[in-house]
């Protein structure tokens, strides 16, 4: 594959070329969510204008186009995935959907009390607050995997941990704030070893690293659309098959029953078990726009290049006298979070903001990580595919004034 041109990619996304009080837009929030290319634009705005209508219900013309094109999403991201078979993707509302999906009926059908569930001490809230519901309705505990002062999974803690009563193993794929890569198929083939089911939080991971969901082995692996570089509103959960049928749905209406009765309902076959309702039509025609946008690029090829960015930032950044960055695995995505002596990340943040540079600031929902780490907040910026070294030299000179003003 070719070696695309980065900065030429950058003028595929129409919104890069907005100003912001006065300042060229400086986006470097991609881990909250990604700008989209016209590609994607495009795509949803040709299927409103000239192939909507509904799927599954009707035999006219237009549904079976729009069936066509919302089932030809599917197989783009099982393909995406590297997944065996098409119906072991199902469409959620994006990554917490999928995750609640799986705590919720997974919870149900496999949960009892005694039981424990493991997740990771840098997870998102996501993947944290569901286990709690489920875990509350079963009367299983959740036990925590620690991180080191790195942000690095402790692997020795969490053999340690992973017992015949672990019946799920949750963690992310890329920390959302800290950027730490997990080794996601050695978690897997551990949690496997002790007779658990896995569960990768995937909202950072899949839109920047080449996945295949057969190859970690993973049971379930859960992404959003609109981190993905496409629309909002729709999400993946990607199951095993054998799984997926062993689980209760979790949701109930229509397009997801074979025959109901009132004192009885008989489901559907996968996926459509778990799809209850009218779909996000467009916005799956919009994903599969995005992953098509996504290969021809190649999942290397950004991955790489992103590398290249972050480990241009990182030394930038450590050279500002009172920065700390918060997160300093070997093995990152590009996520630079950082505190900076006497300023706080909101002030700092909107500071920022004043010169162009988009940038998040808070806990990014990932408490217990800044507690780990004696914080109440950091600043992030995340960095994409169309981000450039220019943008960051201006981004570090613009925190060393903000620094220098304020400090």
């Amino acid at each position: 594959m070719t070696t695309p041109d980065f900065n030429k990619l950058r003028k595929d996304f129409p919104m890069l070329a907005q100003k912001m009080h006065g300042h060229p837009l400086v986006y470097f929030d991609t881990a909250a969510t990604a700008q989209k290319p016209d590609a994607v634009i495009n795509a949803e705005n040709d299927f409103y204008r000239n192939h909507y209508g509904t799927v599954h219900r009707a035999i006219y013309d237009l549904s079976m186009e729009a069936t066509a094109l919302y089932q030809g999403a599917r197989t783009k991201v099982k393909e995406f995935l590297n997944a065996e078979k098409e119906h072991e993707i199902i469409f959620t509302r994006g990554t917490t959907e999928s995750i609640n999906l799986i705590a919720n009926s997974f919870g149900r059908a496999f949960l009892k009390a005694g039981d424990e569930v493991l997740i990771a001490e840098s997870e998102h809230h996501s993947n944290i607050v569901p286990w709690q519901f489920a875990c509350e309705a079963s009367g299983a505990t959740i036990r925590v995997i620690p991180i080191d002062d790195d942000g690095v999974l402790d692997i020795e803690a969490m053999k340690g941990l992973l017992n015949e009563k672990t019946k799920m193993v949750a963690v992310a794929h890329i920390s959302n704030a800290l950027g730490t890569v997990n080794p996601i198929k050695a978690i897997t083939k551990m949690a496997h070893s002790a007779g658990a089911k896995v569960l990768i939080d995937g909202a950072q991971g899949a839109p920047h690293l080449l996945t295949d969901v057969q190859d970690i082995n993973c049971d379930f692996y859960a992404f959003s659309a609109h981190k993905t570089y496409g629309p909002t509103g729709i999400g993946i959960l990607y199951g095993k098959e054998d799984i997926l049928e062993a689980i209760p749905p979790f949701l109930g209406g229509g397009d997801m029953i074979e025959k109901v009765c009132f004192d009885k309902t008989t489901f559907a076959p996968l996926p459509l078990k778990f799809e209850s309702g009218t779909p996000s039509i467009v916005q799956a025609v919009g994903l599969g726009a995005a992953i098509d946008y996504l290969q021809q690029i190649g999942l290397e090829n950004i991955a790489s290049f992103e590398k290249d960015l972050l480990d241009y930032i990182t030394p930038k950044l450590q050279q500002i006298d009172g920065l700390t960055i918060i997160g300093t695995a070997k093995d990152k995505g590009a996520i630079i979070s950082f505190t900076v002596d006497g300023l706080h990340p909101l002030d700092l943040g909107t500071l920022l903001n004043l010169k162009g540079i988009a940038v998040r600031t808070g806990h990014h929902c990932a408490q217990p990580t800044m507690t780990r780490f004696n914080v109440l907040a950091t600043t992030r910026a995340s960095l994409a595919m169309y981000n450039t070294t220019d943008e960051i030299d201006y981004f570090v000179d613009a925190v060393k004034t903000i620094v220098a003003q304020n400090c």
